[in-house]
């Protein structure tokens, strides 16, 4: 091998880790002007939200623009979506605060420190899941139940921002707790503040849909209209900022941001002690992996709209650094945005760089325009968290699980209700081990017909469903799932059960199409059913064994012991079984010559 073909694996083996180098290498200037143009409208948008999102995790104003620079820095180095804007999101700043909030009542530590150490956290998992290539682990979360999570916690998310919107005191992270503590409250409203909220919540639901055709009717193009429509909660913040100002309402009891450092990130370091570790492990657990499948679907979405490839390891990798980053840079837990990650793909972003400008632009404004924002209420970053989350809100997921699988039904409203009853943890929580149980429960009892011949054809279908031949003397049990240790025992018991009363059966065959792999727990079920069968005078065959799964089999001393064959195909075990002769005529059809069977109807 050359030197030149050594240095282009060796860029090639980068390339997997660093994506920057396959997309940066076509970088133009055309791609830049999308990418600058798609950041200045992200960054507008981010602004308002970062604020908003940090507020929501407990933590000052500023956290949330700094978990918004150095995350998508590293993110656009390390990721793979070129549109996927990372940083902090609704449902996670959720969960932090209710991690945090747990965790700061018993152990003696800053809440700013433990939201650090809680995103270093989390950013080594998803490092180490990434390394070890466990993107695969998003496959086992049910989406319905994912779904009902988050619409559980955009509710739970929605009503704990109603004491900004009417400027009272109010905690719990239980739906029940946070309506009885605004219940207990009521009679300390500010009109002055539920004024603002009330009239920056409806500008803002006003905006995802009017604003737009109001200013192309007033004669703007598209292309502006769509612009200033983005900026919507930026226009809100402004006027009620000066509002606010103007009129001197902090002085009537109006809550507000207040000074906000006027700075870059600092430089941090989380907590390293192993109680809080301990602690905040299984927080930064559930976090990662409900912010992993919540930023790769988002981003496998927009990717797949223009041909593009993901690559879930990868973005594990991505995620982690980004959270590593915000964990050094006085940040908190990040990931992939919905909303700011479709408005990242309308705007025209074509590479990640658009997120390193956005970056750029973000830390412009922790410099210069902080000051700005002192007279900021509260209640203007509430409504802006209210009109984001509710989009959330899906309650479609329950009617269309009702219709389609009761199941499911019960997994996804378990999910929700467990979620609005007892917290964000214990939500998620349920939700996992729920994708889990029923992936399990499916497994568990893998699909088995019986099959027989369709006439005039070489093809094998469902007594129940179909009209079709079969021998009294053979039996073919098509098993349409691959076999480990949890359905082993279901297969035995179903065969049991239906050779035990049938006198004329001879041959018992199990058509092996649908079976992918057959684990050793499997293997040793398939020896003990050969043995049982040949106690009672019938014997044991396989047909259409796949490839891989007979080179397995061929490993082992079952294949010897089988009391019958292994045929390629079904309709040669019929043939050779039932002892008939069946002929194929030019056109391909099968006739019977030997005898006629009776078929059944489902």
């Amino acid at each position: 091998m050359t030197s030149g073909q050594q240095g282009s694996q060796q860029r090639r083996g980068w390339a997997r880790y660093l994506p920057i180098l396959v997309w940066g290498r076509a970088y133009d200037r055309g791609a830049a002007g999308n990418d600058l143009t798609a950041a200045l409208i992200v960054t507008i948008m981010l602004i308002p939200q970062s604020l908003a999102y940090a507020m929501l995790a407990g933590l000052p104003p500023e956290a949330g623009l700094y978990a918004s620079i150095v995350p998508i820095l590293l993110y656009s180095v390390f990721g793979t979506s070129r549109s996927l804007a990372v940083g902090p999101v609704a449902v996670v700043s959720l969960m932090t605060a209710a991690a945090i909030g747990e965790v700061t009542r018993t152990i003696d530590v800053g809440y700013a420190t433990a939201a650090l150490t809680l995103a270093g956290l989390s950013g080594g998992i998803l490092l180490a899941m990434g390394v070890l290539r466990l993107g695969f682990v998003a496959n086992f979360l049910s989406h319905p139940v994912i779904s009902g999570f988050i619409t559980a916690s955009g509710i739970l998310i929605a009503v704990s921002q109603f004491k900004h919107i009417l400027g009272v005191e109010a905690e719990g992270h239980t739906l029940v707790a946070l309506l009885a503590s605004l219940w207990t409250h009521l009679d300390a409203v500010n009109s002055l503040t539920l004024a603002i909220g009330l009239a920056a919540t409806a500008f803002l639901f006003w905006v995802r849909t009017g604003l737009r055709p109001v200013l192309i009717r007033a004669g703007l193009r598209p292309g502006a209209a769509d612009f200033l429509a983005k900026a919507g909660p930026v226009l809100a913040v402004v006027a009620t900022t000066l509002t606010v100002w103007q009129f001197d309402l902090d002085a009537s009891g109006v809550k507000i941001v207040g000074a906000v450092p006027q700075s870059l990130p600092p430089l941090t370091w989380p907590d390293l002690s192993l109680d809080l570790i301990a602690a905040l492990f299984v927080p930064a657990v559930l976090i990662s992996i409900i912010g992993f499948v919540e930023s790769i679907s988002v981003a496998q979405t927009l990717a797949t709209r223009k041909r593009q490839r993901i690559d879930p390891d990868q973005e594990l990798i991505g995620l982690g650094a980004a959270n590593i980053g915000a964990s050094l840079t006085g940040g908190f837990p990040v990931t992939g945005g919905f909303s700011r990650s479709v408005v990242n793909f309308d705007a025209g972003a074509e590479t990640p760089a658009a997120g390193a400008f956005t970056a750029a632009g973000l830390g412009i404004a922790a410099l210069y325009l902080t000051p700005l924002i002192y007279f900021l209420p509260k209640a203007t970053l509430a409504a802006t968290i209210i009109v984001a989350v509710l989009s959330l809100v899906d309650f479609r997921t329950l009617r269309h699980s009702w219709t389609y699988s009761k199941r499911d039904f019960g997994a996804v409203a378990a999910t929700m209700v467990l979620t609005l009853a007892f917290g964000v943890e214990i939500g998620v929580t349920s939700g996992v081990v729920l994708s889990i149980l029923l992936f399990l429960y499916d497994t568990s009892r893998p699909h088995v017909a019986e099959v027989g011949q369709v006439a005039g054809s070489e093809h094998f279908r469902n007594v129940l469903r179909h009209a079709v031949k079969t021998d009294p003397q053979v039996l073919t049990l098509r098993i349409d799932q691959s076999l480990y240790f949890a359905n082993a025992r279901f297969l035995e018991d179903y065969i049991y059960d239906r050779v035990i009363e049938d006198k004329d059966l001879k041959h018992v065959v199990l058509m092996c199409s649908a079976v992918n792999e057959i684990d050793l727990s499997a293997l040793e079920t398939l020896e003990l059913i050969n043995i049982r069968l040949k106690e009672i005078g019938i014997d044991l065959s396989l047909s259409e064994v796949k490839g891989p799964v007979m080179d397995r089999l061929k490993q082992s001393a079952f294949l010897d012991r089988l009391t019958g064959e292994v045929f390629l195909s079904q309709f040669e075990a019929f043939k050779a079984l039932s002892g008939m002769d069946l002929d194929v005529d030019p056109e391909g059809n099968v006739g019977a010559t030997d005898r006629s069977m009776e078929g059944s109807t489902a």
